[in-house]
């Protein structure tokens, strides 16, 4: 059988038996050793210098009403019993010096006597088990006994929250609400993908650590962040807002102003200060979406700022401070990224500790249906009509889209799409087999001309990030492919226009063929070396 050892505090007032005249003589320490069914091989108590004396007189009684009770006192001074943080501090540091034994004592933490922040303390280092035991509330008689007789009542209350089945059932619907909340309130089944949710859920409530979402275009890395942020809101994690960077259109010397902002005058244009995206996060949730697209100086400012919460603006020389959780996004392979020398490697390896890899659309058929009833209704609520399928419709639909011959390049914003485009063309509110069919033929001719141009589109989705290139006319794209690569196989601007302009140059009689070529790339907000880099 175990012993059973209870730790407490001393109570000045209710040990020294001036509590109130009516129960002027119950002592809960004493008490303690008296409880009916509660034998205490040993008491762990605690007290303060100045309480010396009354805790020899305790101790001296406690061994004429429990002879057998051994009882260790332990000298802890709270120089304010009030504050919180010096209260916790100091029992915490008891707690990890004491050597518990599980195995062979039963631990009782008696929360009657102290102040209400010991209280407080205690049920917050039973709770996280850096106290293996349970809480013991003692209580005076109810009515007036003998002189002799005031030993009162007691409790036991046990923290392992799984013993009550009301409680366990209320977390795990807690949970299932907050899991959907991340999935936008969409029934998916695919299993690989709520188990992504469900261990995000417990990543969101717990930790404040950075969280990296991988995974294609288009599979939902931006809406995620937005929902993972609103979850830790709800929770009152954070207080701040959500600040979202897409780190592919930030080329150049704008760069480092807009992620750490400015002081007046440390440039040219730089009429006032900025306080830049970082500082505008503060107490919230910095997303960097297309991570992978910073330059090296870049990475090494958010490194530094990720670890130490503080960075220079540019053109200060004093520092600022921002305190904020960071999510990242990319559809690139930063590991690959840092064998090649193009990502930092201690940047990955902070931003490393927590991935999910969100699977593209393909991987997850089996939810094109519940997502199919999700655009409906996100229609519905921004253009006011409520649209729906016919039987046969919806069949000939959810064939194709979930059969082999789908696609679905651009994952997500391809069915998004999609949806919107045949609820806006439906007859009388009800898409027919004719808007169907007529979709399936836009659908994959549109992927059709995907795969004829992928090879161009890589390498601009390479320097321009996915979004901007999703936005270049197909000429542009086409014109500025061959740029591109032309400078990659150059090492210096000039030998790359010299290249490009090579029967031009003769007619305008130019020699200038880098400044020509600076100017073209001008036009996309980037520079010879911001290509070379990639």
């Amino acid at each position: 059988m175990k012993r059973r050892v209870v730790i407490g505090i001393l109570g000045t007032t209710l040990d020294a038996g001036r509590w109130d005249n009516r129960w002027g003589r119950w002592r809960p320490t004493v008490a303690l050793c008296q409880q009916q069914g509660l034998f205490v091989d040993r008491l762990e108590l605690i007290h303060d210098n100045h309480a010396q004396t009354l805790s020899q007189r305790i101790v001296s009684d406690i061994g004429a009403v429990s002879p057998a009770t051994e009882v260790r006192r332990h000298a802890i001074n709270f120089r304010d019993p009030w504050d919180f943080s010096e209260v916790y501090t100091n029992l915490r540091d008891f707690a990890r010096g004491y050597s518990f034994d599980p195995d062979t004592e039963d631990y009782l933490v008696n929360i009657t006597t102290g102040t209400h922040v010991a209280q407080i303390c205690w049920f917050l280092l039973t709770e996280t088990r850096i106290v293996p035991g349970r809480l013991l509330q003692l209580s005076p008689p109810r009515d007036r006994q003998a002189e002799q007789d005031f030993v009162g009542t007691h409790r036991i209350i046990d923290l392992d929250l799984s013993r009550y089945d009301e409680i366990a059932k209320r977390f795990a619907s807690e949970r299932e609400d907050a899991a959907s909340f991340l999935k936008s309130g969409i029934s998916t089944r695919n299993g690989a993908f709520n188990r992504m949710i469900d261990e995000i859920e417990r990543v969101v409530i717990r930790s404040s650590a950075p969280i990296l979402l991988t995974g294609p275009t288009g599979a939902g890395k931006s809406q995620l962040a937005r929902r993972i942020y609103d979850l830790k809101k709800n929770q009152r994690k954070i207080s701040g807002p959500f600040v979202e960077v897409n780190c592919a259109t930030l080329r150049g010397d704008q760069a480092m102003s807009a992620l750490f902002g400015h002081v007046k005058g440390a440039f040219t244009g730089a009429a006032g200060e900025r306080a830049g995206l970082l500082r505008s996060a503060d107490k919230g949730v910095l997303f960097l979406d297309e991570i992978g697209e910073l330059g090296p100086d870049e990475q090494a400012m958010c490194l530094r700022a990720i670890e130490e919460k503080r960075f220079l603006p540019v053109g200060s020389d004093r520092e600022v401070s921002a305190d904020f959780q960071l999510l990242a996004g990319t559809n690139r392979d930063l590991g690959e990224h840092v064998q090649e020398g193009r990502f930092r490697e201690d940047l990955y390896a902070r931003l490393n500790l927590w991935t999910f890899q969100l699977p593209a659309l393909r991987d997850r058929r089996e939810d094109i249906e519940p997502n199919l009833d999700f655009e409906l209704r996100r229609y519905l609520e921004r253009e006011g009509e409520n649209i729906t399928f016919n039987k046969e419709a919806r069949e000939r639909y959810l064939a194709f889209a979930t059969g082999p011959q789908a696609l679905w390049s651009a994952n997500f914003r391809d069915l998004s799409a999609s949806i919107t485009r045949m609820a806006t063309l439906a007859p009388h509110g009800r898409i027919t087999s004719d808007v169907v069919d007529d979709e399936i033929q836009r659908l994959n001719a549109l992927w059709r001309r995907g795969i004829d141009h992928g090879k161009v589109d890589r390498i601009i989705e390479e320097v321009l990030g996915t979004e901007v290139a999703s936005r270049l006319d197909r000429f542009d794209a086409v014109q500025l492919a061959a740029v591109l690569r032309s400078c990659r196989e150059h090492a210096t601007a000039s030998s790359a226009g010299r290249a490009l302009f090579a029967f031009s140059r003769l007619e305008k009689k130019s020699s200038n063929d880098a400044d020509r070529l600076s100017k073209y790339l001008a036009r996309f907000d980037l520079r010879f070396e911001d290509v070379k880099r990639q």
